[in-house]
């Protein structure tokens, strides 16, 4: 299995997730010319890709979605809320409905070579999901977008050689910094995003001898530090009584630059 963000950020995000015949992308939030660009550096192309998973509808995540379904006459799968607000949407409304598949989560599907298992989540969106990808005895988890995690998340992303999760903000910074209250709340909250501490904190409930890859994701340009959310989350590992830092390589995802591509 192999493993590569494109871009990561609220400026938009994509991920891809493949073997030797089975190629996805996870959310579209950058131009479809990007995330082209992003699967020529990787030897592929959008007309290699057998679907789309959409994590929910905000607008980072699904920016591209439509340049990029009707193009390459694309599937999307993403679960019936999402579905349902991204038809809602105007621009969104000239993708062929015979695109979208509908996901549930906790319900597992194939494409391909690949077993895929939505997660539910707790974010502001419809109905989101994280993700599950399994291939070949390998296992890679997506959980960004999330304001708190839950023993269910746990439990189904445990095991997994390579891991992208949200470190989205130190909480220090964003309490001091320029965001407007009710945004600052809204991060905060439970249906926000995953402060640097909580990311550290659910990276310790994931650890395991079949870990391979750490990438932390989603990290805000104005309320943290790639050196902060690296320092802060190997804190929290460090400071735990089960585990040693160090026995994983730990990357950050970032805005406008890809990450290596992982195999497993």
């Amino acid at each position: 299995m192999r493993f590569c963000n494109i871009a990561s950020g609220s400026s938009g995000n994509c991920t891809y997730v493949g073997d030797d015949n089975t190629h996805l992308i996870i959310d579209a939030g950058i131009s479809g010319k990007r995330i082209e660009a992003g699967l020529n550096d990787l030897d592929l192309s959008a007309s290699d890709v057998a679907g789309v998973l959409i994590t929910h509808e905000h607008t980072d995540h699904i920016g591209g979605l439509g340049v990029l379904a009707r193009r390459f006459d694309l599937p999307i799968y993403a679960t019936a809320g999402t579905i349902d607000a991204i038809q809602g949407m105007p621009r969104f409304q000239n993708i062929p409905d015979h695109l979208f598949n509908t996901v549930h989560a906790d319900e597992e599907f194939t494409i391909g070579d690949i077993h895929v298992l939505p997660v539910g989540i707790s974010h502001d969106a419809a109905e989101p999901v994280a993700y599950r990808f399994e291939a070949g005895g390998k296992r890679a988890s997506i959980a960004t977008d999330l304001g708190i995690y839950d023993e269910h998340l746990v439990e189904c992303m445990k095991d997994s050689n390579i891991l992208m999760l949200e470190a989205n903000h130190d909480v220090r910074m964003l309490e001091a910094g320029p965001y407007p209250y009710t945004l600052k709340r809204r991060i905060l909250s439970e249906i926000g995003h995953l402060s640097n501490d909580l990311c550290g904190r659910l990276l310790c409930e994931l650890i395991s001898d079949r870990l391979d890859q750490v990438i932390l994701g989603h990290l805000s340009q104005d309320n943290n530090l790639e050196e902060l959310a690296y320092e802060t989350v190997r804190l929290e590992v460090t400071m735990s009584d089960d585990h040693i830092w160090g026995g994983f390589p730990v990357c950050i995802a970032r805005r406008n630059e890809r990450t290596e591509c992982y195999e497993v």
